[in-house]
């Protein structure tokens, strides 16, 4: 995520190293790549030369202290005025109303259906009960796929497959949530064209009908600023209340996520990424400038931690390994936690300083699946007692999990190696486990 970016950034920084102090003169040559750097990460010029204006007009009224580098202190600055631009802070939506109702709009393939139930999964963890409701009465199989995530999220679907009156849907469903207890409605709209006039009457209608507290607008960040010109159009006709960014993960270059606010006035609320139903964060300006100049993001990945956190079971396993009892059974418990917390890339980005690292390093996703296999392999009695894993026994998981014996028995090896050191060092688990994994890179 913004990797080009970010290393043009840090490109434009290097340009003031070993400057004494900051000038007009100094000044101007980096703001010139930071502006070029932005310009192609698809950020609009205007809000670019503002960006830069801002960030002149304060680099040249700093007095830098002795004990801060020009390099730093212009860090400084762009990382703050990077959080001004994209909101300064994170914005809740409003979900107001018995039942408060949610509408869902954007263009086509922009992913609205899929944020629909990775928002209903995020609700329902706070208390709330959706409904969602589909109203793409033109794409097919819309309603089927909408069935499908609901049925994943365990959240209710309502759905008129003959009924191809959108306004007559919603409000029937606002009725059905008020009859069977439902406090929160999310409807899911046709993707549309701002163009297409008579699409954007009808979202438009339907938005009249139910009176939704919270309009999100969902945008394909990888549209770059076609996502921001095409959000003003659907605001001048829309007014809505806030902005999703989707696909943040894929192959973007940002212009999206920096210009969007600035255009429409209208704060960017989540960003998604993944097609996990967890895949979906709240977006925090100051965490997403973090990421951009590299500075990593520890508190969010604290906290998607928390999320996964089950105290139980971090008792039980410390427990075990107190009395050396830790055993392939547990190591795939531990496995499965760390799974939870999202893609393996991600995760490292978000560690100050390694996300560059790994820029150019192919992490494969289902990086624990190979270990997990050779484990599956194993009988019940091998996997809660490795230690009589014997050769024959080792031949025989090798040929029934397709892998070296050689790999085998590194698994094994490296096994016994760390449920040692865990039994020496006692309650650092996870951090234990962390590195076993990486120790056994080679079985990528």
């Amino acid at each position: 995520m913004f990797e080009n970016l970010q290393d043009k950034l840090e490109r434009a920084f290097k340009t003031l190293k070993g400057e004494g102090r900051i000038t007009e003169i100094n000044v101007a040559e980096t703001l010139k790549e930071i502006r070029k750097a932005l310009l192609d990460a698809d950020v609009s010029y205007k809000v670019a030369k503002t960006f830069t204006d801002e960030v002149k007009q304060k680099a040249l009224g700093q007095s830098v202290l002795t004990a801060v580098k020009p390099g730093q202190m212009l860090t400084k600055i762009v990382h703050d005025e990077l959080v001004t631009l994209m909101g300064k802070e994170a914005e809740d939506v409003k979900l107001k109303g018995n039942p408060a109702v949610t509408l869902i709009a954007g263009l086509q393939g922009s992913g609205k259906t899929t944020f629909s139930g990775k928002f209903a999964a995020l609700v329902r963890k706070k208390g709330y009960s959706p409904l969602l409701v589909a109203c793409d009465i033109y794409r097919p199989a819309a309603i089927d796929q909408l069935k499908v995530l609901g049925q994943q999220v365990e959240v209710n679907v309502y759905a008129e497959a003959e009924n191809k009156n959108a306004v007559q849907i919603a409000k029937n469903a606002v009725d059905y949530a008020k009859k069977n207890g439902h406090n929160l409605v999310i409807i899911d709209t046709a993707g549309r064209l701002a163009i297409d006039e008579e699409m954007m009457r009808e979202i438009a209608a339907v938005k009249k009908a139910v009176s939704p507290s919270e309009t999100l607008f969902v945008v394909d960040s990888m549209t770059g600023q076609d996502a921001v010109n095409t959000a003003k159009e659907f605001n001048e006709r829309l007014n809505f209340d806030g902005v999703v960014l989707t696909k943040l993960d894929g192959d973007t270059r940002g212009g999206a996520a920096l210009s969007i606010r600035a255009v429409v006035d209208k704060p960017i609320k989540f960003v998604s990424m993944g097609e996990k139903m967890d895949a979906l964060q709240v977006f925090y300006p100051d965490r997403m400038a973090d990421r951009i100049l590299g500075m990593g993001d520890i508190v969010s990945l604290v906290e998607r931690a928390q999320e996964q956190y089950d105290e139980g079971e971090t008792r039980r396993i410390q427990k075990r390994i107190a009395k050396n009892q830790f055993n392939f059974n547990d190591f795939v418990s531990q496995i499965q936690q760390i799974k939870k917390l999202g893609n393996v890339k991600d995760l490292f980005s978000m560690l100050p300083g390694l996300g560059k690292a790994l820029k150019n390093i192919d992490i494969d996703d289902d990086a624990f699946k190979k270990i997990e296999v050779m484990i599956s392999s194993m009988t019940p009695q091998e996997r809660e007692f490795p230690e009589v894993l014997n050769g024959s026994r080792r031949k025989r998981i090798a040929a029934g999990c397709g892998r070296g014996i050689e790999e085998v028995n590194r698994l094994i090896r490296q096994f016994d190696d760390t449920r040692k050191m865990m039994k020496s060092i006692s309650g650092g688990g996870a951090k234990n486990l962390m590195n076993m994994m990486g120790g056994m890179k080679g079985m990528q």
